[in-house]
């Protein structure tokens, strides 16, 4: 039986293609689940208009990415924390600390997207990364100063 895959599938093939497999794996596994639908002709239509779709929705969101980086490139956030001796803080600036910064500067991202290198347990100047997009990873200056 011939398919069209509606989801990337490991040993089959990527998404829109046409591809022939057993009628049964087909019939109790791939077409209840969602994973594929039958080949014809019509079948075939609105898959390519699904995924030509698709991209032009993917590309519109990595262009909002690269201005969300531009915009985010530009700022600096200014963090107070307790210090002790050496500098060393008591505790550490977290992810949600970032998240809490940002949006007080106005914008929403949520702390799964914000990458630490290493934890924050010092004073001093941070670059943090945060993953807007797949493609697109933001750099923003973090500073940490004694309260």
């Amino acid at each position: 039986m011939e398919i069209i895959l509606l989801k990337e599938m490991e040993k089959l093939g990527n998404i829109g293609d046409v591809v022939k497999v057993k009628d049964g794996y087909a019939r109790n596994f791939l077409l209840p689940k969602g994973y594929a639908i039958v080949a014809n002709e019509s079948n075939l239509k609105k898959v390519r208009h699904i995924i030509s779709s698709a991209k032009k929705k993917l590309v519109k969101q990595k262009e909002d990415a690269e201005a969300l980086k531009e915009a985010l490139s530009k700022l600096s956030l200014t963090v107070t924390a307790k210090a002790g001796e050496e500098d060393k803080l008591y505790g550490s600036v977290t992810t949600a600390d970032i998240e809490a910064l940002l949006k007080k500067e106005g914008y929403e991202i949520d702390k799964k997207k914000i990458i630490l290198e290493e934890s924050i347990k010092k004073l001093g100047v941070y670059d943090v990364k945060i993953k807007i997009h797949p493609e697109v990873i933001a750099t923003i200056k973090l500073w940490v100063v004694k309260e």
